[in-house]
């Protein structure tokens, strides 16, 4: 039996990588030429030696290769090797801000659905679709998840479990510049140096005056 095989360089790519390369319908053939690219970081390009580790020959290396151009999934650089002559290197730029943008969202999808399952946890009920639709204005609005779960829990703690209420807190807190629960507590403790010592939750937001 020819060990030979196993003993050839091995290539690993991680799973936000196969995702990606999954949703573009890439071809097996495309998928390992992109994870060859993706291991070699000086991936300058060598269509001879790319036949030979990825296992295909170099007419079909020719073809894929083009096609990953064409899909502007990679593209080529021109530089300057050490001697000063003029080299062609594979750049995958374009591919990984693909996979940062999907980073992104992935975050954004998991502050979105944690949030949300805090809304629930504190109205003791499931929140209705109306109240999706707020709860996920105030997040595109840029308002701060700690933002939004503070003025929560501050309508909670006054009993007021509706998203209007919090509303009027939240655009209260975004007319003084609020971002975080710790500008809130400066703008109480300057507030507690001109008047009667206040805590969070019994503050009037709705009433407030600078």
């Amino acid at each position: 039996m020819d060990t030979t095989i196993f003993k050839s360089k091995k290539y690993v790519t991680n799973s936000i990588f196969i995702k990606k390369a999954l949703s573009l319908g890439l071809s097996l053939e495309e998928f390992l030429m992109l994870t060859y690219f993706d291991n070699d970081y000086n991936s300058f390009l060598d269509i001879d030696n790319l036949s030979q580790n990825i296992g295909i020959n170099i007419d079909k290396a020719y073809t894929i290769f083009n096609s990953l151009l064409s899909k502007k999934l990679i593209t080529i650089e021109t530089t300057k090797d050490i001697e000063g002559r003029m080299i062609e290197k594979v750049n995958l730029d374009n591919f990984y801000a693909m996979l940062s943008e999907d980073k992104i969202i992935t975050k954004k999808e998991a502050v979105k659905t944690d949030i949300y399952s805090i809304f629930e946890r504190e109205f003791g009920r499931t929140i209705t679709s109306m109240e999706y639709e707020i709860i996920n204005a105030w997040l595109e609005k840029s308002y701060t998840e700690e933002l939004i779960v503070g003025a929560l829990k501050e309508a909670v703690y006054n009993q007021v479990t509706n998203l209007r209420y919090i509303d009027k807190i939240l655009y209260e807190w975004s007319k003084k510049g609020f971002k975080t629960m710790e500008d809130v507590n400066k703008h109480l403790e300057n507030k507690e140096k001109q008047n009667d010592r206040k805590e969070l939750f019994d503050y009037n937001w709705l009433d407030d005056e600078e």
